[in-house]
């Protein structure tokens, strides 16, 4: 079986609108999984810079599928455990949610397979 590794990554500002309204970090952090091929999340890596707790969303098909909280000025890093195969079309964002008026900085680091 080949597979194929795909990175969503980067250095985000960010502005907070509330914690319970996750919101698209950036446009590069967008996959569609091609025709042909299934993917799978495999991991995601974050950091922040602000003083308040932030999380990291990881939304499949326009639904949240995770939640991962980073601490004030922390990281984290976690491998999926339980991971569903994506079906050609799904696509697959990471957004954040921060508390309204916070702002700062996120790495984000998310590992793909397509199969």
């Amino acid at each position: 079986m080949i597979t194929t590794p795909r990175f969503l990554q980067g250095v985000f500002g960010f502005e907070g609108r509330g914690l319970d309204k996750p919101a698209p970090l950036d446009p590069t952090l967008t996959y569609t999984v091609p025709e042909g091929t299934t993917g799978q999340v495999l991991y995601l890596r974050g950091g922040n810079s602000s003083d308040e707790l932030i999380t990291l969303v990881l939304v499949v098909d326009g639904a949240p599928s995770r939640w991962l909280p980073i601490g004030a000025k922390g990281d984290m890093h976690v491998s999926l455990r339980v991971v569903e195969d994506l079906l050609a079309g799904t696509t697959v964002e990471v957004h954040l949610a921060a508390p309204e008026g916070t702002s700062g900085t996120a790495v984000v680091d998310c590992g793909l397979v397509e199969v």
